[in-house]
C-alpha cells in the first residue's frame, strides 16, 4: 500500500502573530508544535526559526536550540530551510546546513514573492547543493516554476543532486504560479525518475486543492502555519496539528496509510 508522507510547516518566515495568534516563535514553541503534529501524523517537520520579536533569522544558536527541544521528544525527519527569508544573504540562508539535520530545503530558482523576491542564481544553487552533500544533509528540492525543474536537471546532470530526488512544489504564492489542475499537472510531468513529492498550496483554498491534488497525482501533503492560517473560509485554524490532523483524515479516506518516520 502507498504510504502518505505529510511534512508539517508550522511557522515559516512571513506569517504573524497578528495573522494567526497560534503561531508559534520561542523555539519552545515550535518544538512543542512540531512534537504535536508528529503525535498527529506528520513525518517531517520543516523549520524556520523567528527572534523573540518574530522577525525571522538564521542564528544557529535558535536553529540547534529548537532542533535538540524536537529531537528529545520525537523521531520525526527534521527538514531546516535554506530559503530563510526575503533579504537574507545567500551565506545566512545555508547556515542551518552545518546543523547537520536530515532534509534542508533548496530553492531552484529565483521566485516573486508578493512585491519582494527571492534570488536563487544556479551558482548559489550548487554552493547550496555542495554543502548539503558536505554534511550529507538530503535536499528537498523547492520549485515553484517548471523552469525550476529543468534547473534541477541541470544539477543533476552536473552531478550536485543525488538519486532519489525529492520536491517540494510550491503553488499560489503572489506573484508565482496559481494552484490548478493545469499547472500542478505542468510541474509534476516535468519531473525526473527517481522523484518523489509533495505539494505545497499556499492559502485556504490552494492548501486545500494540493493536498486532494497530492493524493490523486501520488505526492504527499504540507500542512501548516507557513502555508495557511486558515481551517476553512474565514475560519483560523485552531493549530498547526489541526491542519495535520485533517491531511491525515482526508488520506485514510482515500486508503492511504501515514508514514511513520523510521518508514521514510
Amino acid at each position: 500500500m502507498k504510504k502518505m508522507i505529510i511534512t508539517c510547516a508550522v511557522s515559516g518566515a512571513e506569517t504573524t502573530r497578528a495573522q494567526q495568534p497560534a503561531l508559534p516563535i520561542t523555539p519552545e514553541e515550535i518544538a512543542w508544535d512540531i512534537v504535536e503534529c508528529a503525535k498527529a501524523g506528520a513525518s517531517i517537520a520543516h523549520i524556520h526559526v523567528r527572534n523573540d520579536d518574530g522577525t525571522p533569522t538564521s542564528d544557529l544558536k535558535v536553529f540547534k536550540r529548537t532542533m535538540d527541544l524536537v529531537r528529545a521528544k520525537s523521531d520525526i525527519v527534521i527538514e531546516l530551510t535554506t530559503g530563510g527569508a526575503v533579504g537574507m544573504s545567500p551565506e545566512e540562508r545555508i547556515l542551518p546546513v552545518t546543523l547537520r539535520p536530515d532534509m534542508a530545503s533548496l530553492d531552484c530558482g529565483t521566485v516573486n514573492f508578493g512585491d519582494e523576491y527571492i534570488v536563487n542564481t544556479v551558482p548559489m544553487l550548487k554552493m547550496f547543493a555542495s554543502e548539503m552533500q558536505k554534511y550529507k544533509v538530503h535536499p528537498t528540492l523547492e520549485c515553484f516554476d517548471v523552469s525550476n525543474i529543468q534547473t534541477s536537471k541541470r544539477l543533476i546532470k552536473e552531478g550536485f543532486l543525488k538519486p532519489p530526488f525529492y520536491y517540494g512544489l510550491g503553488f499560489g504564492i503572489p506573484g508565482a504560479l496559481n494552484c490548478s489542475l493545469k499547472t500542478i499537472s505542468a510541474m509534476v510531468d516535468e519531473l525526473p525518475p527517481e522523484s518523489y513529492f509533495t505539494l505545497v498550496g499556499i492559502g485556504g483554498r490552494g492548501h486545500i486543492a494540493a493536498s486532494y491534488a497530492a493524493i490523486a497525482a501520488g505526492g504527499f501533503i504540507r500542512a501548516g502555519f507557513e502555508d495557511n492560517i486558515y481551517y476553512q473560509k474565514g475560519v483560523l485554524a485552531k493549530s498547526n496539528a489541526e491542519l495535520v490532523s485533517r491531511a491525515v483524515r482526508i488520506s485514510k479516506e482515500a486508503g492511504l496509510e501515514i508514514a511513520a518516520p523510521p518508514s521514510l
